[in-house]
């Protein structure tokens, strides 16, 4: 009973499973249509997740570059507005009217144009990454929606605002045509006063800050120089420009006076090149020193340099190292400006021309200087000698050419010449080498005076040649310079030949009228002998006069005192006769032609003024 009770209870349990089973079954059936409907629904919702999912994709690759070209627009179009609006005004006015707000104008312009072109050129590239990404995607619905389109044409006219630029440089743009107005008013402020320095500067600065800085040089070199060549041509200098043919002559030299080139020179540089100098200092500051040296040349320093160059290139002869001592003189008066004026790189070929210049010309004193006393010994001897017996040229140009050079002026620049010489030979200098060569020029020109004597075929006219020589050695040396370095014994040594030849000259002469038989024809030959002759001073004359009186009258007197009164020369006019010697002008026997005595004085004290301009040929 047990065990049926069991089985009963495990049918009652297996069809309540199947009853269960059952309505499982009938569940499950429509869970699987429900399941079937659930799954359509999400491929539509995948599919529109996918849409939205692309969309998002791309967004995020464009989000950062339009960003910033978003926040550039705002920009970009104020400063479209300011540009516009700076062109207007640069084209209405004009620097002359208002410089300081023309030049406000440009600045900004010039600034606010390279804003806006900066802008653009970060904006561009943006918006061509964005336009690069939607042409790849062509297929997302974001590029399908005019998207790509927009951004091509907001790339174009950013191409546009940003080719303002170009237009605003070109020939006949805005600001090109700002700038050549600027030049032209830095061009009028240069020709007037100084006291628009501020003006002018401020100019420069915005020319070189807009790349204008060779074209402003340009027009302030023009300028500048032609101010300065038309000042320094006030001077008068077209002497500069002589032809080397034409200053071989050392007369033409002398006519156009280096002092004059000298006093030009110290204009040029202390007030001309100054001038330059300062102004082009404070206009161009640090970087000026190039433009003052384009002006100095173009105002014509060279045409200085040149015309010493020549008159140290010319002949070696004596008056040429007075000359060339002046030069010297001028150059080392200005060493300081030159330095202070042309230092630095830019000024180097200044520099070199100058130093070329300083050794020409302390060459040039150096070798004329020791050739002195062999250019005096080596003059060509006149033929015939001279017939009025005179001072040679030769002896007044060298006592007169020693003296001059034995001026302080003159002897303290030979002596810084020649050492400055020596010092570049490695040699040692000797104040004492200077003083013996004029020891040596001068006994040159002794002996070639004594070989002048010599010429002379009677011996009366060679002693009246030696005592003029003599006389003009010892009297116009005394007291001078000359007579300094050559001390006194020299000079006694010449009174004292000079006392000798006197009396040689009586001895040759008038002591053997006694002997003659015929006085009148022997007295009338010997005055027509010596009737040209000239002594060099008043002095000597009358005390030639007085010995030749006491050597003849006496013996004339007591020779011819017996006789009868008709004699053809009376004591009187022996005695007149006499006294009419040496004075061409006045004496009986013609040659009124011949060198007056005052004449000869007249040339030995020019000759220490002034010497003449070359040493002669002959004597």
């Amino acid at each position: 009973m047990e065990e049926m009770e069991k089985l009963r209870a495990a049918r009652d349990t297996l069809r309540c499973c199947l009853e269960v089973s059952k309505e499982l079954s009938a569940d499950l059936g429509n869970a699987k249509e429900r399941l079937k409907k659930t799954n359509q629904r999400l491929a539509l919702l995948e599919s529109c997740i996918s849409k939205i999912s692309k969309k998002c994709s791309l967004y995020n690759k464009i989000k950062d570059p339009l960003a910033h070209t978003i926040h550039l627009s705002d920009s970009i179009l104020k400063m479209f507005q300011l540009v516009s609006g700076l062109e207007n005004t640069l084209l209405s006015s004009d620097p002359s009217s208002g410089l300081w707000d023309y030049l406000d104008t440009v600045k900004r312009s010039g600034e606010s144009l390279r804003f806006l072109t900066g802008y653009c050129r970060l904006a561009i590239p943006w918006l061509e990454q964005v336009e690069s990404l939607l042409e790849e995607d062509h297929d997302n619905p974001v590029a399908d929606e005019g998207h790509l389109g927009n951004v091509k044409k907001f790339l174009g006219t950013l191409g546009e605002v940003q080719s303002m630029e170009e237009r605003f440089w070109s020939k006949g743009g805005s600001l090109v045509s700002a700038l050549d107005k600027l030049e032209g008013e830095l061009a009028t402020l240069l020709m007037g006063d100084n006291n628009m320095l501020d003006k002018v500067h401020a100019i420069v600065e915005r020319l070189a800050a807009n790349n204008r800085r060779e074209s402003c040089v340009s027009v302030y070199v023009e300028i500048r120089s032609s101010f300065a060549r038309d000042a320094l041509q006030e001077l008068g200098l077209d002497y500069l420009e002589t032809p080397l043919n034409e200053l071989e002559s050392l007369q033409s030299v002398e006519n156009m006076m280096i002092d004059q080139w000298g006093m030009h020179l110290e204009f040029a540089v202390k007030y001309v090149f100054e001038i330059e100098h300062n102004l082009c200092r404070e206009i161009f500051q640090k970087h000026y020193s190039e433009i003052f040296v384009r002006i100095v040349t173009q105002s014509g320093i060279q045409s200085f340099f040149e015309f010493a160059k020549m008159v140290a290139k010319g002949k070696k002869e004596a008056i040429k190292l007075l000359k060339l001592l002046e030069i010297f003189a001028v150059l080392e008066k200005l060493r300081l400006d030159f330095n202070r004026l042309f230092k630095g790189k830019a000024c180097r070929d200044i520099q070199n021309q100058t130093r070329d210049l300083i050794k020409r010309v302390v060459n040039g004193i150096y070798e004329i200087f020791w050739e002195l006393p062999l250019q005096v010994e080596l003059q060509q001897l006149p033929s015939p000698p001279p017939g009025n017996c005179g001072v040679p040229r030769l002896a007044i140009f060298v006592t007169g050419f020693c003296n001059l050079l034995l001026e302080d002026d003159y002897w303290l620049t030979l002596l810084q010449v020649l050492e400055i010489h020596q010092g570049w030979a490695h040699k040692e200098f000797n104040e004492n080498l200077l003083t013996n060569e004029i020891h040596n020029i001068m006994t040159a020109l002794e002996k070639n005076l004594e070989a002048q004597a010599r010429a002379y075929a009677d011996p009366t006219l060679s002693s009246l040649f030696l005592i003029n020589a003599n006389r003009y050695l010892s009297e116009y040396t005394r007291d001078s310079k000359l007579g300094d370095i050559m001390g006194d014994q020299w000079i006694t040594r010449h009174e004292e030949n000079m006392e000798h030849y006197i009396a040689i000259y009586l001895k040759e002469s008038w002591k053997k009228l006694k002997d003659e038989e015929d006085f009148g024809d022997a007295f009338e030959r010997i005055c027509k002998i010596q009737s040209g002759v000239v002594l060099c001073d008043k002095g000597l004359r009358w005390r030639i006069c007085e010995a030749v009186l006491q050597a003849v009258l006496p013996p004339y007197i007591e020779k011819y005192a017996s006789q009868v009164v008709d004699i053809k020369y009376t004591p009187e006019r022996v005695e007149r006769m006499i006294r009419c010697l040496f004075q061409p002008e006045l004496e009986e026997f013609g040659a009124t032609n011949l060198t007056k005595c005052t004449e000869l004085i007249s040339k030995v004290n020019s000759a220490v003024a002034n010497p003449i301009s070359s040493t002669p040929t002959a004597a």
